[in-house]
């Protein structure tokens, strides 16, 4: 749950936000590896006043340097990779659901279905009912299935409209 202060990931609600949470636990591990080598490095090297020849031309120090950088991409785009793929896979899906922000009103499409539209205006404060929610409530709310897996397209029309949803990993 979000609170004030928290630093952190909202707790997942879907496989893929939990799979990208750990992506970024793995990447961040491989950055934190990699500063605190480069900065004993410089540390160390510091206040030593000599210059190994060995050190500035060599050629097995060279090759370290061009090979283990690779290493560490390699390290990072695998995961990276298979995330994409998991990420981009739907299986047979039953229904896309596209919805367009407008200014003032949320328009929704089920592309599947004949080409059925419909849009979404907010509910007033003197036409709700009294467990109605302020500002949220709406006079049409879209369904969606039990266990909806598909696709989901947002867009928006004349204005910068987004969709967040952290626990979910979509945005």
């Amino acid at each position: 749950m979000a609170t004030w202060g928290h630093l952190g990931f909202q707790d997942s609600a879907s496989p893929l936000m939990e799979q990208l949470i750990f992506f970024h636990y793995h990447t961040m591990v491989v950055l934190i590896l990699i500063t605190t080598f480069v900065g004993y490095m410089m540390a160390a090297m510091f206040p030593n006043a000599f210059v190994s020849r060995f050190l500035l031309e060599n050629q097995t120090i060279e090759v370290i340097w061009a090979i283990l950088p690779a290493i560490i991409l390699i390290f990072i785009a695998l995961p990276s990779v298979r995330l994409l793929y998991l990420l981009d896979e739907v299986n047979n899906p039953s229904i896309t659901l596209k919805t367009i922000g407008h200014q003032w009103y949320w328009g929704y499409e089920y592309s599947d279905f004949l080409q059925v539209e419909f849009d979404s205006y907010m509910t007033s404060s003197n036409e709700m009912d009294l467990p109605g929610f302020r500002l949220l409530d709406v006079d049409s709310r879209t369904v969606l299935p039990m266990n909806y897996t598909g696709p989901y397209v947002s867009n928006c029309s004349w204005c910068y409209s987004l969709l967040n949803c952290p626990a979910l990993g979509v945005k």
